[in-house]
């Protein structure tokens, strides 16, 4: 069972970038494609970008496209999100996601079978 833990969270000023760690463990990680959701409060989870087994592509949500750049390192099974010009409606927690599915660029929760606990982020401004 794949077990995932995000890292990198913090409080940062609006216009600032950050970059969100996540590492899993267990199963072949070449196997899932990952993703990032976030949850802001009162919020539902919000697909955030998910990048395919190999790393050679991904999708991005529409609040953060161009702003964001999602990566995978097959070697080391760590997926980072890179967020710039942070803005204070990106605060939320946000989570690392693992889908076995056989197709990926899912970007609905209920395709993605392990979490991490997930890492809260603050922007001010």
């Amino acid at each position: 069972q794949m077990q995932l833990v995000e890292s990198g969270g913090g409080l940062v000023q609006a216009g600032d970038s950050l970059r969100l760690s996540c590492a899993a463990s267990g199963p072949t990680f070449t196997n899932y494609a990952m993703a990032w959701f976030r949850q802001a409060p009162g919020k539902e989870r919000e697909f955030i970008s998910v990048i395919s087994w190999s790393g050679g592509n991904s999708i991005y949500g529409d609040s953060v496209k161009g702003r964001a750049t999602i990566s995978r390192d097959n070697a080391k099974n760590m997926v980072y999100l890179q967020m710039l010009s942070l803005k204070p409606e990106d605060t939320a927690v946000y989570y690392c996601a693992a889908s076995d599915r056989t197709i990926w660029g899912l970007r609905t929760q209920t395709d993605y079978d392990y979490w991490g606990q997930g890492t809260q982020v603050t922007v001010s401004s």
